[in-house]
């Protein structure tokens, strides 16, 4: 097993040195719908905190878990925000959602880790809360409950995921480092062991800000990728899955993704379900044809009309954006959608792990080639 101080030093160098790596946008892939957030990440939306555990020991380990804190580690942490969820495909695990599709609310921290550790961070997760908000009674004597959000993608190939490597330290240290600003994208936290249209995949992320006729809102999407086939594979439109066979390690498309997608615009919970919808139009178009092998678990939530969602006594006002005026957050969603799984991608790096196992990154010059030849390609920064 990993010793906890070794994962905080990994899980310290992917935040301050994967974020600097490059991204789909600096290799000149170009993208449609809308323009991103200064850190072009979940953050961008305001509150918004992004952190990682990596565990990465000897030939066999290759995992983690990363959490989304919706408000942060501030005092306004405690409070929900209206939510809802999705499942394109539902060949995978998200806890909580029947929750909340009933209630619409997402209430603290959202984790994402492999399939077999989805138990004992759940578990991680009640005693964070817990600690941090000691439980209270009421005149019966029960306690406040909680049902933790936690969802999962396989890394069997690459990790050894039957050793339960994934311990509650683990959830602690990634809410403990969480932060707002850039966030570091593949090999990371959940992401570690992950494959993306066989390649190297993991964590991506990416936003959208609406233009100030549109209300100025922020959409940010965080995805964990393991999901698709070669031969699906495009980027920027084009099929460059068609064009790079090297590497190829899945007979057929088993794999999954899981996105959170978060918006600081007033939407009630069936508008909130409304943009979890358009992230698979996102992911499609990418490639994704979401198989019967495939967990495509999508939740997103709304970090406006906090005392609202917090309310448990009194009649309260809620901001509603009208229906009409949605059409653009769904066109950013998707965009960042797209967008995110692309860096996830870009952000991969080739990797071996259980039992030699190997994984190759998306070929950086090789994907740039294929898309000048189309002539998509844009103007790259630096080159």
């Amino acid at each position: 097993m990993i010793r906890p101080l070794l994962a905080v030093t990994l899980a310290a160098f992917a935040t301050t040195a994967l974020a600097a790596e490059p991204r789909a946008r600096d290799l000149g892939i170009p993208f449609a719908f809308g323009t991103p957030g200064k850190n072009n990440a979940i953050t961008d939306v305001p509150g918004v905190e992004v952190g990682h555990t990596t565990l990465i020991e000897g030939k066999d380990v290759r995992t983690g878990v990363t959490v989304v804190l919706p408000r942060g580690k501030s005092d306004e942490a405690k409070k929900p925000c209206l939510g809802g969820y999705f499942s394109l495909n539902g060949n995978g695990e998200m806890t909580g959602v029947h929750w909340i599709e009933e209630s619409g609310l997402v209430d603290g921290p959202i984790a994402i880790t492999n399939t077999n550790s989805v138990g004992v961070v759940r578990d991680a997760l009640i005693s964070y809360a817990a600690k941090r908000w000691p439980p209270k009674t009421n005149d019966w004597g029960w306690t406040v409950w909680s049902l933790p959000i936690v969802a999962e993608t396989w890394d069997g190939d690459l990790n050894d995921i039957y050793g339960m490597h994934v311990k509650p330290e683990h959830l602690f240290q990634a809410i403990d480092g969480a932060s707002g600003g850039a966030v570091a994208e593949g090999a990371v936290g959940g992401g570690t062991g992950m494959i993306c249209y066989e390649f190297k995949g993991g964590i991506g992320t990416s936003s959208r800000v609406l233009d100030r006729k549109h209300g100025g809102y922020a959409v940010g999407v965080l995805v964990q990728s393991n999901f698709g086939v070669r031969h699906q594979l495009r980027v920027a439109g084009i099929p460059v899955g068609l064009e790079i066979r090297d590497g190829l390690v899945r007979p057929e498309d088993n794999g999954s993704i899981i996105i959170v997608v978060a918006t600081d615009a007033p939407l009630l919970p069936n508008q909130v379900k409304r943009l979890a919808r358009r992230a698979a139009l996102g992911i499609a178009r990418t490639g994704s044809t979401a198989s019967n092998g495939s967990g495509d678990i999508f939740l997103a939530f709304s970090t406006a009309n906090a005392a609202a969602a917090a309310e448990t006594e009194k009649v309260v006002p809620v901001q509603m954006l009208p229906n009409d005026q949605m059409s653009a957050l769904f066109e950013a969603t998707v965009g960042a959608a797209e967008e995110a799984v692309i860096n996830a991608l870009v952000a991969g790096r080739t990797m071996t792990g259980r039992g030699g196992n190997t994984v190759l990154g998306m070929p950086h010059d090789k994907v740039r080639a294929i898309l000048k030849r189309h002539g998509v390609l844009v103007e790259a920064a630096g080159r």
